[in-house]
């Protein structure tokens, strides 16, 4: 009854948005980089072209250093919400919309005094199709909390979306190698946030991501030594069989049905999922945070993978949450979930 009560919510939740989209299926090509395949057709190149990434995905998620970091101050009204203003920098891969090629971030330094409030910061990742205002809350309660907090904007969100969108479709969609590239994209610019908060002086970093964020945020520090603790909130092992089986992603499923196999969908994006990348998670703390009643994040995908987390003896700690994935976001789960994810960080940083 539980279960039914919870399920029946989180489809009422997901009813809302009224503006999803099926897109046509692409092999995306086009957005291969140039380490890609000549000759034969789409789906072999990008194949080709996915071996070649995940040979070497040290050299995929490199991000080159930069110091054309531009910091906006908040307005007085915002200063007094915690907020001290706007970090802008450039995103270290190109997209052909000049809107998305430019971060945004927003900044909230800890106002709790205390031995570690200067020394350590977190960098926040919210959830796909989040508006401007997504996980500001959150942001503020970690930099009450003595925790500075750096909420960036995914690619093709808020500020980033070119006019023609009105969810964030270029980073999840039936488009295949435009999804890996538009996730790693986040990536680099997640590195370059990290790299503007060592410069600040930060010693110990850390990294929280919800849903399509949580992914990102292991991506991250899979490949980023600076991050010392990492809060996954909602997780899979696999990207695909999110995108196959989630309820919010029933539209892109759609625009995949009859052109690919689950199977070969979760090889070719091999490169934006967490599976491959556990063993190198091992210098950071990792919290670990589902949903019981989950459907976007089936649960067991998200046992699966605290499961290889135990196997492999990375270290981790677990939070199971007692409503669905879109009900998390209400009362009083969002506060239950803040507390969990807050603890970890103030004990891990």
């Amino acid at each position: 009854m539980i279960a039914r009560f919870f399920h029946d919510w989180e489809r009422r939740l997901a009813s809302v948005s009224k503006d999803r989209v099926v897109r046509p299926f692409e092999w995306g090509d086009e957005w291969l980089t140039q380490n890609g395949q000549s000759g034969g057709n789409a789906q072999t190149r990008v194949r080709n072209w996915v071996t070649d990434v995940m040979a070497d995905t040290r050299t995929f998620y490199d991000v080159p250093e930069t110091q054309d970091y531009q910091f906006d101050e908040a307005s007085a009204g915002d200063r007094e919400g915690g907020e001290a203003g706007t970090l802008r920098f450039p995103s270290a891969l190109v997209t052909p919309h000049a809107l998305n090629n430019t971060v945004h971030a927003r900044w909230f330094p800890a106002n709790e005094p205390g031995p570690n409030s200067g020394k350590r910061a977190v960098l926040v990742m919210s959830q796909w199709n989040a508006d401007g205002e997504g996980h500001i809350g959150l942001s503020r309660l970690l930099a009450r909390c003595g925790i500075s907090a750096l909420r960036m904007s995914l690619p093709y969100h808020d500020r980033r979306m070119p006019p023609e969108l009105t969810r964030a479709d270029y980073i999840v969609s039936s488009n295949i190698t435009r999804t890996v590239q538009v996730c790693r994209q986040a990536v680099l610019d997640a590195r370059r946030a990290i790299g503007w908060l060592s410069l600040q002086g930060f010693e110990r970093i850390g990294i929280l991501g919800t849903s399509l964020g949580s992914c990102l945020a292991m991506l991250t520090t899979a490949h980023e030594p600076r991050i010392k603790a990492q809060a996954l909130n909602h997780i899979s092992p696999w990207f695909a069989d999110v995108v196959w089986r989630g309820l919010s992603t029933q539209h892109v499923r759609q625009g995949l049905d009859g052109h690919v196999e689950l199977s070969e969908l979760r090889e070719i994006w091999r490169p934006i999922s967490p599976f491959p990348y556990l063993d190198q998670v091992r210098h950071a703390q990792s919290l670990l945070v589902y949903a019981k009643y989950d459907l976007t994040f089936p649960v067991d995908l998200s046992r699966s993978l605290v499961e290889e987390f135990k196997q492999r003896g990375v270290p981790h700690e677990i939070a199971v949450l007692p409503c669905g994935h879109y009900s998390t976001g209400m009362a009083p789960f969002k506060f239950l979930d803040a507390y969990v994810l807050i603890r970890f960080l103030r004990k891990n940083l």
